[in-house]
């Protein structure tokens, strides 16, 4: 059985406490150490030989992400991002984390969670996570390319995302509340939680979306069903309010067209 050398990261004694608990649920688990900044990791790190991170991003002086440039080449850990906010999803799969939870941390995503790292283990990814840790030392602000093709189909109420690491997603279109763009990835929002994809804003024009969504900015679609009012700005441009209460842009290119739908 593989037994994975595991360090728990987060800025809160509270939460690696919480983590560690549940992490004594799995036998594939060895908790070596935690830290409460980035610093204290690279002691550890430094000190021992660790197959597995579990990485908090927003922590004071040094996000999770500085933590990453400082992987040794020939040892680079797995990592599984572990946040309070979901507007972070997109850069940790940039980085390849091999998940990302979302606190408070579900004991069944936190086992698909592991069980990822096991397979991975067992695939044996280092030369991969060896050139992210490389790209990502030598030029930051160059997103890495993604490969592979667009991981979403429709059905006829649902869009169900897939690919060949995760469950199947099947979310209702009419649960959706609005989908934002961020390079090669799409963040489809519900009440419930944020879905992270592989896809291009245009790709998803090309599709047939159901005549509820609208396209209101350059990087948001919005679900016209889920608008509770309009309010007007400067330069003709607006912010659509959600029944949620989420505010959106509604830039001048696209206003028109929406405050149309609401005479």
């Amino acid at each position: 059985m593989i037994q994975l050398k595991t360090l728990l990261v987060d800025d809160e004694y509270s939460a690696i406490e919480g983590l560690r608990i549940r992490l004594e649920a799995f036998a594939e688990i060895e908790v070596i150490g935690s830290a409460q900044s980035v610093d204290e990791a690279i002691k550890v790190l430094n000190e021992y030989d660790v197959d597995l991170v579990f990485l908090d991003i927003e922590m004071p002086t040094k996000s999770g992400f500085e933590l990453i440039k400082h992987f040794q080449p020939e040892s680079c850990p797995a990592v599984i991002f572990v946040t309070a906010f979901h507007q972070h999803a997109v850069k940790a799969f940039e980085v390849r984390a091999l998940d990302y939870l979302l606190k408070p941390v579900k004991l069944a995503r936190l086992a698909e969670a592991i069980e990822r790292v096991i397979k991975t283990q067992k695939l044996n990814r280092k030369t991969e996570l060896i050139e992210v840790h490389q790209s990502l030392v030598i030029n930051e602000s160059q997103p890495l390319e993604v490969a592979g093709n667009s991981d979403y189909e429709f059905e006829a109420e649902n869009l169900v995302i897939q690919d060949a690491k995760n469950p199947i997603q099947i979310i209702p279109f009419k649960d959706i509340l609005w989908i934002d763009a961020a390079g090669d990835y799409m963040c489809v929002h519900t009440p419930a939680e944020t879905h992270v994809m592989r896809a291009r804003l245009k790709e998803l024009e090309k599709n047939t979306l159901p005549e509820d969504f609208l396209r209101i900015h350059k990087s948001t679609i919005v679900n016209l069903s889920h608008i509770k009012q309009l309010n007007p700005l400067r330069n003709s441009e607006y912010t659509a309010v959600l029944q949620s209460g989420k505010t959106l842009k509604v830039s001048r290119t696209y206003s028109k067209n929406l405050k149309s739908l609401f005479k």
